[in-house]
């Protein structure tokens, strides 16, 4: 059994699976095999994005639609 790399995820990749969870139209297990992404991964980046704590180039100096 070899052992799985560890993944660098882009701040677009992540703003994007933030955004996919904020949204709210797909169930978290949902998302979780789209983006291949552990649950607690998501939760975190979208905890970043909502609290406005996102990197700058990734959230377009911060004026992403959060959809409220």
């Amino acid at each position: 059994m070899s052992r799985r790399t560890r993944r660098n995820r882009t701040a677009a990749f992540k703003s994007k699976v933030a955004l996919a969870a904020l949204k709210g139209d797909k169930p978290l297990a949902e998302l979780v095999q789209h983006f291949d992404v552990h649950p607690n991964q998501i939760t975190e980046w979208k905890n970043r994005l909502a609290e406005g704590r996102c990197n700058r180039a990734a959230c377009q100096d911060r004026r992403i639609d959060l959809g409220e």
